[in-house]
């Protein structure tokens, strides 16, 4: 039998030699007096060898005229050539000449150069025949002795090799090594021998780490890492030498090594499963997280710190305020994933404490030090608010520290407030008072349109008692000023030099930040923020109230905010205030504003004019607030939309988000682990040398096998996704089983001979479009008269794509079969296969704030016409997103009805990391078709053309 002709290391085969060498030019070259001849001739013979090439001739060559040489980088090449030479001869038997190579090998073992020693026992790790090694075993064992630490470390790991391979040959090893561990000084080499020892008589070790317990914090850390090695292999099952374990494990935790002290919190954690050995450990790797530099670790160590606090629920709730040290870290990856285990670990007694942590952290974000503060500010935000939900004791405090970020020039940040304050609102009645109290206070220091719209929503359903009433409109004066604008606006401009058109005195306004944002129903708003030149007129640019700098900037959607807003605070004022005088008063402030805000919306001072739908909208809360237009029960019902129906549609959402969020902890409460019927193993019943055995192979076999099978294992889905390639009436018939890997194509070609002649050199020649690429170019083959081949290609996918795969298939003919014989290529072009992109996409879920942010930065825009016979709306969502694999965003609630029109945001995420998200919006029109567009966005530009594709190609499949 031929000797085993795998190799243990690899020679780099582009380094500029040549490979097409006869095999006289090799045994000239290996003759050469020059060492460098000698030394790129030989390493050419290697990778030849590799390549299935062996050249057994110039063994001989090899060991006359290259084997003698002293120079050291050839010995070290002979080394790699033993490896793969044939050593064997036809009837599996050690050949002659490697008496030869033996000899030369225990010379080397008693060369006085220790680096050629250690580099000689190094390489005999790697050979397999026991008829080399025998002669070898005395001069091996003399080397445990050697003065350098270099040949001693190498000789042990010999000993290893040759015991765990041919134990005859040194059947006493173990008695060897645990004499040499008992005498040996060197960190390195007493690590080795230990390994050893573990490895080949667990028992020996067992006894040695006894004999040396109370040593073990002092070791040096390869050792201390062996000994974890030991304890997990050792006390994984009942030993009666347990809790000394767990004594010595719990020593490491404190080893200033980071990778000991990892490995011994892992291992404790599967030894010890009481409070305090739990807490130790969770202590370990908190310390480890802050310790450690590379945030990649910190992840990592965070992964294990959470898997260990779903094993033992509570147990680590007491260490949430130690956690939060980690936040140190500049990653944001690191704070979000610190940040979420702290709302799980939370409880009435940490809450205050983590509250006060957390806001010296919020107050950190204000120092301009970080590049990432806007965002690490929101999540803190985020934080602090699930706090103020979950614990009603808190959410006074909270909130009124989060208020204090309602002026905050960060855009963003300002918004989320404002719509904690509005949950907590709702959520909280005994804090209504209190929160409405600052937030009317507040008003003078928005500066954000969106800002103002959810703090007048606010006031509007929230305020009432008349003084609330009253503080909210007198706020509303303060922040609109003086009233009519329009005729304001004409006596300042009056009053400025008509030449320029502006007055020294006058004051100057904030300049507007507009930016454009999309709504949740997919379309477009245009938001305007307030920023001051610091620069040029501080004092002067705060003198024109904010709210009517909005507006004046074209802000309009915010005055149809305020107006129906002025509409609820005036109706309930009605109700709860029996002086007509002061009704009547504030009734006709209110018109007066509106009517102020559509006649400054068409002049000329306005930015922008006012549009229709603004306009629309204040005009209908003037004709309710005037009530001649309108009848008694037209009036009443207006009323009760106004002060009911919108605070309860927001409480029905608020609902709805708490049911769902119940209803998925519930289930995943509920969730069977064991499925009835389902076949018990007990593993106490199993072998008795068993326990001893470090694999478990149930896990294992899970893991290869996949305990849950998809679509895609069974039968009937790989016959779906076999591609025919050729006709049936082509000489070479070729399909194709497309499989996908993640990030790899494995294309399995079923390649059948259709001749009565065989067919020489067959090869599949593959290209592709788009980013793929053929890894390997697959193999040549001979095909017999009506028989088949396998051929595997392997293509790698580099994005999300839709690419296409073509070629040919390329065979000769068999010699002497006429003009189309042996030596003239034939060709068979195959049809094309399209990548799937489906196969990429899965279905992602963002948050709505998360959605407008990437869809307004996003710069790819497909926009895809919807064009099938479809007739209902929600049937056609449903359809796209099954075949799209995206998730809807909208919530359910939000589609429920049958009104014609539909309105909905999808997203998905890809292997490669890349967001897509869709808006849908159609309607149904009265002959039963859908009309609209599928609008698809994303940050490169061929996942959206990918997209749009396979929509379109859907709809077609769907007409």
């Amino acid at each position: 039998m031929p000797s085993d002709p795998s190799a243990y290391t690899l020679v780099a085969s582009d380094a500029g030699y040549r490979l097409d060498l006869s095999v006289q030019e090799l045994r000239k070259n290996l003759q050469s007096n020059n060492d460098a001849v000698k030394l790129e001739t030989l390493r050419a013979i290697i990778v030849s060898t590799l390549n299935g090439e062996p050249h057994a001739s110039l063994l001989m060559p090899i060991i006359q005229y290259v084997l003698p040489s002293k120079n050291k980088q050839l010995k070290k090449m002979l080394h790699f050539y033993w490896e793969v030479c044939p050593k064997l001869d036809a009837e599996g038997k050690l050949k002659q000449e490697m008496i030869l190579v033996c000899n030369a090998i225990r010379n080397d073992l008693q060369h006085p150069n220790e680096y050629i020693r250690g580099s000689t026992l190094r390489f005999l790790q790697k050979i397999p025949e026991a008829e080399l090694l025998e002669p070898l075993i005395p001069t091996i064992r003399q080397n445990l002795e050697h003065r350098h630490s270099y040949v001693r470390k190498n000789a042990v790991l010999a000993i290893l090799t040759i015991y765990q391979r041919h134990e005859q040959l040194i059947s006493d090893a173990p008695e060897v090594i645990e004499e040499f561990l008992a005498s040996e000084n060197d960190a390195t080499c007493k690590r080795n021998a230990f390994m050893m020892l573990v490895q080949t008589a667990p028992e020996r070790a067992v006894a040695y780490l006894s004999g040396v317990s109370a040593q073990v914090g002092a070791m040096d850390e390869l050792m201390q890492l062996a000994v974890i090695e030991l304890v997990r292999k050792v006390a994984k099952h009942d030993n009666p030498e347990r809790a000394e374990y767990v004594e010595i494990i719990s020593e490491l935790l404190a080893s200033p090594s980071h990778a000991v002290k990892y490995e011994a919190a892992i291992t404790l954690a599967g030894l010890a499963h009481n409070v305090p050995s739990v807490k130790a450990v969770a202590s370990a790797l908190i310390d480890l997280t802050v310790q450690e530099s590379d945030n990649n670790v910190k992840l990592i160590v965070l992964d294990r710190l959470d898997a260990l606090r779903m094993r033992h629920e509570h147990v680590l709730d007491p260490l949430v305020t130690d956690l939060l040290r980690v936040l140190s870290s500049p990653d944001m990856d690191v704070r979000k994933k610190v940040l979420g285990m702290v709302l799980e670990m939370l409880s009435v007694r940490s809450v205050e404490e983590v509250i006060l942590l957390l806001k010296k952290e919020l107050a950190k974000t204000g120092l301009p030090a970080q590049d990432n503060n806007a965002e690490y500010r929101r999540l803190v935000i985020q934080t602090l608010h699930a706090c103020a939900v979950r614990f009603s004791e808190v959410a006074g405090d909270v909130m009124h520290e989060l208020m204090n970020f309602l002026g905050d020039a960060n855009n963003p940040s300002a918004v989320e407030v404002i719509a904690f304050v509005r949950e907590v609102v709702e959520r909280f009645p005994n804090l209504r008072d209190d929160l409405l109290s600052k937030l009317i206070r507040t008003f003078p220091e928005f500066r954000s349109g969106k800002v103002y719209r959810g703090a007048l929503w606010i006031v509007g359903d929230y305020c009432m008692t008349p003084a609330s009433v009253s503080d909210a409109m007198q706020q509303i004066r303060k922040v609109i000023g003086e009233i009519p604008m329009l005729a304001a606006e004409e006596r300042l401009h009056a009053e400025s030099d008509p030449a320029t058109g502006a007055s020294e005195d006058a004051p100057a306004v904030p300049k507007p930040s507009t930016t454009t944002r999309v709504r949740a129903d997919g379309t477009y708003a245009t938001e305007t923020a307030l920023t001051a030149d610091a620069d040029k007129a501080p004092v002067r640019n705060l003198s024109k109230p904010p709210l009517r700098s909005l507006i004046l900037f074209g802000d309009f959607y915010t005055a149809s905010v305020l107006a129906a807003t002025l509409v609820k605070l005036v109706l309930r004022f009605a109700q709860l205030s029996s002086d007509e005088a002061a009704k009547n008063a504030l009734r006709a402030e209110a018109m007066l504003i509106m009517t102020s805000v559509i006649r400054v919306g068409h002049s000329r001072y306005v930015a922008t004019q006012i549009d229709e739908d603004s306009e629309e909208r204040v005009m209908t809360c003037l004709k309710i607030l005037g009530q001649s237009a309108l009848s008694h029960d037209e009036a009443i019902e207006a009323a009760d939309v106004f002060l009911r129906d919108t605070r309860d549609a927001y409480a029905q959402l608020l609902q709805h988000e708490r049911t769902k969020a119940a209803a998925e902890g519930e289930s995943e409460q509920k969730r069977i682990a064991t499925q009835p019927h389902e076949q018990l193993r007990f593993r106490q019943l199993g072998a008795a040398g068993g326990a001893e055995d470090d694999i478990d192979y149930e896990a294992e076999l899970s893991r290869a096998t996949g305990m849950v099978k998809t679509a895609k294992d069974d039968f009937i889905s790989k016959l779906q996704r076999v591609v025919q390639l050729t006709g049936f009436s082509d000489p070479v018939y070729a399909e194709a089983y497309v499989e996908v890997h993640q990030f790899d194509i494995l294309l399995d070609v079923l390649v059948v001979n259709q001749t009565d002649e065989t067919l020489q050199n067959l090869s599949i020649e593959l290209a592709t479009l788009g980013d793929l690429k053929v890894v390997e170019r697959p193999s040549t083959y001979t095909l017999a008269p009506f028989s088949y081949q396998s051929i595997k290609a392997t293509i790698k996918v580099s994005s999300t794509e839709t690419g296409v795969i073509f070629g040919n298939i390329v065979y000769e003919g068999a010699a002497g079969a006429g003009t189309n014989g042996a030596g003239e290529a034939r060709y068979v072009v195959l049809n094309d296969i399209h990548v799937d992109i489906m196969d990429y996409i899965s279905p992602s879920y963002v948050s709505e704030t998360e959605f407008r942010s990437m869809w307004t930065g996003f710069e790819w825009e497909n926009k895809v016409n919807v064009k099938t016979n479809i007739s209902d709306v929600r049937e056609y969502l449903e359809h796209i997103m099954k075949s799209t694999n995206m998730a809807c965003l909208t919530p359910e609630a939000s589609l429920a009805g049958e009104c014609g029109f539909l309105s909905a945001n999808l997203s998905a995420g890809s292997l490669f990391g890349e967001d897509a998200l869709a808006n849908v919006s159609i309607e149904r029109l009265d002959d039963g078709t859908i009309q609209g567009h599928v609008r698809i966005r994303s940050k490169t530009q061929g996942i959206a053309l990918s997209l749009g594709d396979k929509i379109t190609l859907v709809q077609k499949a769907a007409a």
